[in-house]
């Protein structure tokens, strides 16, 4: 026999399953090398995207959809942990300017027919605490034909978390009509509305705000518009409704709203928050499927949602350290009658309100504090969803 130094030393052909080892590690290196191109280039699309969204949350939303939604939200879950919001103090600056308009209106005695809405009554601090100078008092910040069309106001969320302020913006639907526009990965394809606000709708905008949860992801709810089902729309589902007229209304789907001729539009997520003017019980007790993914479902983060009131008013609600109920009771005590959260991420929280400028982009303003998307995010083409209010001839 002859050993294997032997074999070696007298320069004889190795075994094959030597080569097949060498063929695969080198096969191996390639498929590395591959894999690690592709993603740098989907990576790269990803950040080169047109639009505002933060570095983050551009890497965040390509690892949802690279299977990498655990790996995302425990990082999120270590964030948290380590920068919770802080308790006790008072807001930097007080309750902050606005950019009220004054009310002249244009027709006093509403020759028009259309009956103006009021807003709801100021807005109470938390339970046992002082109110700031100016806390829950309703500002007009938008006026069509001189009649308020957009009001403002600011309260602290809860009273253990007294130095932020959530922002409250009310919504006359006699005077402004809603549209839902759609982002350009979500739900993605081609629509009439577009991905951001054109030249001649930022002559007429007076209101934006951020749409659900992604549609791929722990919503699992549906979205219709301009006549087609980009995702199924699910029954018994939170539902945020929009008319052909432009109004809106929100309820669970094929229980209090359901498709008719006069829908436009219909986004859903996740379950109703308030009912009958009730917040849901489930508030602080129930799961993801109930409220979203985050760290412990009464977890104090950039919450929103919108609802309506009894008379039809539509109230959007935005803000930092927010849990689920502080939620629900800042829609309650604004008048909503029923109501469903919204987005939940601090990168996706946003309200914005406009004044038009004659020979150039509207002046636009944040809702709250804080809030971490820029007031001209819907400039710009969009990734997500989102609603966008107009003044009515």
């Amino acid at each position: 026999m002859i050993s294997t130094s032997t074999r070696i030393a007298t320069n004889q052909p190795a075994r094959p399953h030597r080569r097949w080892w060498r063929w695969l590690f080198l096969l191996m290196l390639v498929g590395v090398a591959l894999f690690g191109s592709v993603v740098s280039a989907s990576v790269v699309g990803v950040l080169r995207a047109p639009g505002t969204d933060s570095v983050a949350a551009r890497l965040a939303e390509w690892g949802r959809d690279h299977g990498l939604d655990g790996l995302i939200t425990w990082l999120e879950k270590q964030q948290y942990e380590h920068n919770q919001p802080p308790t006790g103090g008072v807001p930097v600056g007080g309750i902050p300017w606005v950019g009220t308009v004054p009310v002249t209106p244009t027709d006093p005695h509403n020759k028009t027919g259309s009956p103006h809405l009021p807003a709801p009554p100021p807005l109470h601090p938390p339970s046992g605490i002082a109110p700031l100078p100016g806390e829950g008092q309703w500002e007009t910040v938008v006026t069509v034909h001189g009649q308020p069309a957009v009001q403002v106001a600011h309260v602290r969320p809860d009273r253990e978390h007294t130095s932020f302020l959530v922002g409250v913006m009310w919504i006359d639907p006699t005077l402004v009509r809603g549209q839902l526009h759609p982002g350009f990965q979500d739900p993605g394809g081609t629509w009439q509305a577009g991905t951001s606000l054109t030249a001649a709708e930022q002559r007429s905008v007076v209101a934006v705000f951020n749409g659900g949860f992604r549609l791929n992801g722990a919503s699992h709810g549906g979205y219709y518009s301009q006549g087609r089902t980009a995702r199924p729309l699910v029954d018994g589902a939170a539902s945020l409704v929009l008319r052909a007229d432009g109004t809106a209304t929100v309820g669970a789907w094929n229980r209090e709203v359901r498709m008719g001729p006069d829908v436009a539009s219909v986004r859903q997520n996740l379950v109703p928050l308030i009912d009958d003017g009730q917040v849901n019980s489930t508030c602080q007790s129930g799961g993801t499927a109930q409220w979203g993914s985050t760290v412990g479902q009464v977890a104090f983060i950039d919450r929103s949602g919108f609802g309506v009131t009894a008379n039809g008013g539509e109230v959007y609600v935005g803000g930092p350290a927010l849990s689920v109920c502080s939620l629900g009771q800042i829609l309650q005590a604004s008048g909503v009658v029923r109501g469903m959260e919204l987005d939940i991420n601090p990168t996706w929280v946003s309200g914005a309100y406009f004044h038009p400028i004659p020979d150039g982009p509207p002046q636009a303003f944040q809702l709250f504090p804080g809030e971490k998307v820029s007031a001209e995010h819907y400039l710009s083409p969009s990734s997500r969803d989102w609603y966008a209010f107009y003044a009515r001839p």
